[in-house]
C-alpha cells in the first residue's frame, strides 16, 4: 500500500527512464520491506524550470540539475530500521536505473495510517475490523 510520488525536471528523462524509475521504486519495496510486486502505486510528475527547487548543497550534497524529489506514503507501523533499508534501496536502485548521483535523490517518508487508504470502490479496505464511526 505504499504510494510513491516522484517529482522530476521536465525533459530530463525519457519515457523508458521514467518506467525504469517506477520499476526501481517498486523494487525498493520488494527488497527492503518484502512487499509483493503487485503493491505498485507510483506517480511521476514533471516540473518546468522554476517549479522544482532542491538546494544544490544543503546537508553537504552536490546536487545536479537532474535531482529529483521522491515521497512515499507508508504505514506508520514500520520501524526505523525498515525506513533505513527503504531509503538505502531507493537510492541504490534509482542511481542504478537513471545513472544519477546518490546526492540527486531527495526522499521523504510520510507515515499514513493504513485505514486512510482506499484501493477503490470508495471503501477503506485496510481499516481495522469491527471499527465503526
Amino acid at each position: 500500500m505504499p504510494v510513491f510520488n516522484a517529482h522530476v525536471p521536465r525533459g530530463r528523462f525519457t519515457i523508458d527512464q521514467k518506467r525504469a524509475l517506477a520499476d526501481a521504486l517498486n523494487t525498493s519495496l520488494v527488497q527492503a520491506l518484502n512487499l509483493p510486486e503487485e503493491d505498485r502505486f507510483i506517480s511521476i510528475t514533471e516540473h518546468n524550470d522554476g517549479e522544482l527547487y532542491l538546494h544544490p548543497t544543503y546537508m553537504g550534497m552536490q546536487r545536479t540539475e537532474s535531482a529529483i524529489l521522491v515521497s512515499v506514503m507508508l504505514g506508520p507501523h514500520h520501524p526505523l530500521e525498515n525506513k533505513r533499508r527503504l531509503a538505502a534501496a531507493v537510492n541504490r536502485l534509482v542511481v542504478e536505473a537513471l545513472g544519477l548521483s546518490p546526492d540527486d535523490i531527495f526522499l521523504a517518508i510520510i507515515p499514513v495510517p493504513r485505514e486512510n487508504f482506499s484501493f477503490g470502490r470508495g471503501e477503506l479496505q485496510l481499516e481495522p475490523a469491527g471499527v465503526t464511526s
